[in-house]
């Protein structure tokens, strides 16, 4: 099911700042808001409605408003109908300008949500697609540990008891930060980001096994918390198993899916008395290295096989 925004939703606190105010459609507040982007229906006014996209804002401003005054009031009556008839959700008449009386009554007729802001026509076209855009993109909550080490978004994964969180706090008390601990919520954003944070009220918090829930940011200082972080690592901790094969030598470069975009992945075997807070810091520092240009696996590869190939050449001269 694809991301979707309720009409009331734009009225709760974090659009607060806006003073919507509800004019038309209270029952319709349930209508579902489908695309980040709004727009401004000028056209329409003019009769061109094939620029209505179904599931957007349609934001009212001053112009709008002086241009109908000029449209005789039949002819302007008939718009409102036809464009009230559209699958749009709610209308946003901005700068605290009244509307319309016919847009009005047509919106009321129909029960079709008619908002009112106090705010320019840029600040609620502004704030309303920062807040859809980050409410309508694609999103997911993976059981795991966020951490941002050296400027890195790094996701550690794994079965429940393996130790994500302990090896989360050894790397934290190392001066690396934590951004989500037990539940990560991921959101896929145009550019093809992967951000990750942690919702309220886990936010800033960690659950350690005979400890209970501890405040990262109480104990450690601001440094040890962000707020959101791109993934660019995803390490899976797994317990060691005999006889399993494990790269050894790194060359071979896997990818974990979330979200449909793939992810850098490392699969770590985790037994008794490896640090394994280190290896992730390694791993870490050795990404880093990789996105510099400099594959350590590969130029050991590159060294050895030379080295080999100068062995075959000295046997073969003898």
């Amino acid at each position: 099911m694809l991301p979707q925004v309720r009409v009331e939703e734009l009225l709760g606190e974090e659009l607060s700042d806006l003073k919507l105010k509800v004019m038309s459609g209270e029952q319709h507040l349930d209508n579902l808001i489908t695309h980040p982007r709004v727009q401004k229906p000028g056209l329409a006014f003019a009769g061109y409605y094939a620029y209505i996209k179904p599931g957007r804002v349609q934001i009212v401003g001053e112009s709008e408003l002086e241009y109908l005054r000029t449209v005789p009031a039949a002819e302007r009556r008939k718009r409102f109908a036809h464009i009230a008839s559209l699958p749009i959700p709610v209308i946003v008449v901005t700068k605290g300008l009244a509307p319309l009386p016919d847009l009005l009554e047509e919106c009321r007729g129909r029960q079709l949500p008619l908002l009112s802001s106090k705010a320019l026509s840029s600040e609620v076209i502004k704030r309303l697609s920062f807040y859809l855009e980050d409410h309508l993109v694609p999103s997911t909550r993976i059981h795991g540990v966020l951490l941002d080490i050296y400027g890195l978004g790094v996701l550690i994964i794994g079965t429940s008891g393996v130790g994500k969180s302990e090896a989360a706090l050894d790397l934290i008390t190392r001066g690396h930060s934590l951004v989500s601990d037990d539940r990560v919520t991921i959101k896929r954003y145009p550019n093809g980001e992967l951000i990750g944070f942690s919702e309220q009220p886990l936010r800033h918090h960690m659950e350690l096994r005979g400890l209970g829930i501890v405040n990262v940011k109480d104990l450690f200082g601001l440094a040890s918390v962000r707020d959101r972080r791109a993934i660019d690592l995803v390490v899976e901790l797994e317990p060691w198993q005999e006889g399993k094969v494990y790269d050894r030598l790194g060359l071979d470069e896997s990818v974990y899916q979330i979200l449909e975009t793939p992810c850098p992945y490392i699969r770590m075997p985790v037994s008794l008395g490896r640090n394994v807070a280190n290896l992730v810091e390694i791993a870490a520092r050795n990404h880093v290295l990789k996105l510099q240009g400099t594959h350590s696996a590969r130029e050991f590869a590159r060294k050895l096989e030379a080295q080999l190939e100068r062995n075959r050449k000295t046997k073969s001269r003898r």
